[in-house]
């Protein structure tokens, strides 16, 4: 049985590929950051105040303040769209973070939600039933999955 990649916590083995995690992507200083501006007009002061903050969750609840100014509403395609675009500059501004993607091989990734098994959580994530399996669409697990194939490992583990 292959074990999957978890993401969970930011300090967990696998949590640099949680939007939380201190990464930059362009001028914002975390996935997170990026992610929830990009919900917003540029000339935006939401956009403004996501960036003055430090902390990624403090960016998301200001994001979630504000989610009747939004202009890509929450799991629509366009935030999907994003999602990828910011996780793909994560990984070319980052290049060990690459080689890491690729060092999971063909292993599954999920980004666990049982925790916090809402909407918002189901759609990016998973939440782990008592069977063992997952349950939820895992976007960003899908999404981490698809660059890897990209970035040449193959679906037995392969790298080209």
């Amino acid at each position: 049985m292959i074990d999957d990649v978890v993401i969970r916590k930011v300090r967990e083995a696998y949590g640099w590929l949680g939007n939380m995690s201190p990464y930059s992507v362009g001028l914002w200083p975390t996935a997170e950051h990026a992610f929830q501006a990009l919900r917003f007009a540029d000339i935006s002061d939401v956009r403004k105040r996501i960036m003055s903050v430090a902390n990624p969750m403090t960016a998301k609840k200001i994001a979630k303040e504000h989610a009747s100014e939004m202009i890509v509403q929450p799991r629509s395609e366009p935030d999907v769209a994003n999602m990828r675009r910011i996780l793909k500059l994560k990984l070319e501004q980052h290049p060990l973070l690459l080689e890491a993607l690729r060092a999971t091989g063909n292993r599954p990734i999920v980004e666990d939600c049982t925790a916090r098994a809402n909407d918002s959580g189901l759609f990016w994530g998973a939440a782990r039933q008592a069977d063992g399996t997952w349950h939820g669409t895992n976007m960003l697990g899908v999404l981490w999955m698809k660059l890897r194939l990209e970035h040449g490992v193959t679906s037995q583990g392969i790298l080209l």
